[in-house]
């Protein structure tokens, strides 16, 4: 009997990392940094401590594709410069989406909107984001905007925006118009109401923004949330029960994988082992977050 068990016990470990090894993942919260961009050295990763090793745009790219294919991520949707992007491109077109970032780390305006139009026509970018206006304590519903949200709802461009919070001292660094209300995700109601069709991703799972996170994804169903850096920067059981309580209000079907993988080789192992190890997901649940849920709503074939 006690060897029977045992037997069925490794059985279960041998599938489950079976399971681990061939299972797709699409990250939509992925970005094209360049050497330089977090000054002269890179900083460590906050979590681990651990400082990256690559140091050129060459070697940022060459490992950010090596941990891609090591974790079996077939998609990664790039958020950065249109340059930036295209480099990755260059490296497998099939596995990189490029995504216009703005405002982006080498401080480049917005196109006027005939040039977004045409940069997309052009597949230049096929999403529009990350969109980091808090940063510069600023929302989406501004009328700089409005247009650019006309194009991409007319041309059913997605739109990927920074919600919630960030690193701690942000205003007092890098950022001093940063607002923490700016990133609360009931901003963006007036923009939904005016755009019915437009399609939004609330990055970081609108964290600590909870209850008005569920409120504007049960309301409006072209929303979807990303689980990215709450999934690895946060204490571990503070990022479960933000994510349980999702999945409790019923939105299994609209929260997508996202590592926001920047620079740090760890950050990528780090997010699928903290989503692995919610034990409170079922298979079929984690696949969805891992893969369909994406899938659908950026149309991945």
């Amino acid at each position: 009997m006690i060897k029977n068990l045992l037997f069925l016990l490794v059985f279960m470990v041998i599938s489950s990392n079976n399971y681990a090894r061939q299972r797709k993942i699409i990250d939509v919260h992925f970005h094209s940094r360049s050497a330089g961009d977090y000054g002269n050295s890179a900083p460590p990763n906050p979590v681990t401590g651990k400082v990256p090793k690559a140091n050129s745009n060459q070697e940022i790219c060459s490992e950010n594709l090596r941990m891609l294919k090591k974790y079996n991520i077939v998609k990664a949707i790039s958020s950065g410069t249109i340059l930036r992007n295209g480099d990755y491109m260059l490296l497998d077109r099939s596995r990189f989406i490029s995504s216009l970032e703005y405002p982006d780390h080498q401080g480049n305006s917005l196109p006027d909107t005939t040039t977004f139009k045409e940069l997309y026509e052009n597949k230049k970018f096929s999403v529009f984001g990350e969109l980091g206006l808090q940063y510069e304590g600023r929302i989406l519903n501004e009328p700089e905007f409005e247009p650019f949200l006309n194009i991409c709802e007319r041309l059913d461009i997605p739109v990927a925006i920074h919600t919630g919070v960030a690193a701690p001292n942000t205003p007092y660094t890098c950022c001093p118009k940063f607002r923490i209300e700016a990133g609360r995700p009931s901003t963006l109601e007036p923009v939904l109401i005016k755009h019915p069709k437009l399609r939004i991703q609330l990055m970081h799972m609108g964290y600590p923004f909870l209850e008005e996170t569920k409120a504007i994804m049960n309301v409006y169903p072209q929303v979807s949330a990303d689980l990215s850096a709450i999934d690895w920067l946060v204490p571990v059981q503070e990022f479960h029960d933000y994510l349980k309580s999702l999945i409790r209000a019923g939105l299994e079907d609209r929260l997508m994988y996202g590592s926001d993988q920047m620079i740090w080789e760890d950050a990528i192992p780090l997010s699928i082992k903290n989503i692995e190890g919610a034990n409170f997901l079922t298979r079929s649940q984690k696949e969805k977050i891992f893969y369909s849920n994406a899938a659908k709503f950026y149309k991945i074939k």
